[in-house]
């Protein structure tokens, strides 16, 4: 009979940590499905979606943490074993815990990131100096898919310890650069209403910064600047892309004398070779030319 009630017990003990998991689960499908990323501005959404799965993962943990350690006391040979890890105590659980550090640490870290939530699920980051779009949030890393298709597996305590660039943090809208050199003779009023011109005809800019600076003034030539804006960073790349060639087809076609040139001045030396020693040779009358 007492195996039968041990048998109930273990099975009662897994019941209840599968329908915690499910509810779990279930509720965190609800949640996400009643918050649609698939609008134009989706960033409250996208907050919602991390936050939710964090704090599910890690109430998952719990109880599965929970469900087996309950089951394993059901077992008087783990009830002895526990009590002697707590009589022996120390030793054992100091190297229980140096062993358990990254699961626990990371553990910490997703709590964190999904309460204060430095990132988001499709956030566009800046790591390590690969730029791409977080695709995914698990229990201990976080995946990165870079812009040409490869996948950044980052450790979740890594953005707990590491500054990192968030480009999406409160909105997508972003500020590009375009940069150009051209001659010191080149006007610049053409080029700027032209610059305003490839702005306003471009589907990419979304209307609120359209600028063209000069920046620097070098030995042979000056620099432009051009700020454009877009709704997000990968329409604000292929407006700085097309900019840049709208511009350089603009100087080629009306300014090709203005580009950067590079000058040299010349002096004529020839008098002065007449000289030597700073007296000057008078030929000798006396002398024949016999060379013919």
């Amino acid at each position: 009979m007492s195996g039968v009630r041990h048998a109930n017990a273990l099975l009662l003990l897994t019941t209840l940590t599968w329908l915690g998991l499910r509810a779990v689960r279930g509720v965190a499908h609800g949640v996400i499905g009643f918050h649609s990323v698939d609008v134009e501005d989706n960033l409250h959404a996208r907050r919602i979606h991390t936050q939710t799965r964090m704090l599910a993962r890690t109430a998952m943990f719990t109880i599965v943490l929970a469900g087996l350690a309950l089951m394993l006391m059901t077992f008087p040979a783990a009830r002895q074993f526990g009590t002697s890890l707590l009589a022996s105590g120390g030793v054992v659980g100091l190297v229980v815990g140096i062993a358990a550090r990254p699961v626990f640490s990371n553990l910490i870290a997703g709590l964190q990131i999904a309460l204060a939530q430095p990132i988001r699920l499709d956030d566009v980051l800046i790591v390590e100096g690969e730029w791409g779009r977080v695709e995914e949030i698990t229990g201990t890393y976080v995946v990165l898919k870079i812009w040409d298709e490869r996948r950044l597996i980052i450790p979740l305590q890594w953005f707990i310890e590491n500054p990192f660039q968030n480009w999406t943090r409160s909105s997508a809208g972003i500020i590009g650069t375009v940069f150009l050199w051209v001659d010191y003779r080149m006007p610049i009023e053409p080029l700027r209403a032209e610059a305003q011109r490839i702005c306003e005809t471009s589907p990419d800019w979304d209307g609120r910064l359209c600028k063209l600076q000069v920046t620097e003034a070098g030995e042979g030539a000056i620099q432009l600047r051009l700020l454009v804006t877009s709704e997000n960073s990968g329409r604000n790349w292929d407006l700085r892309c097309s900019a840049r060639e709208a511009l350089v087809n603009f100087l080629q076609r009306e300014y090709p004398q203005h580009l950067p040139l590079i000058r040299a001045e010349l002096a004529d030396t020839r008098g002065e070779d007449r000289l030597a020693g700073g007296k000057n040779v008078q030929p000798d009358p006396t002398s024949r030319d016999t060379g013919g």
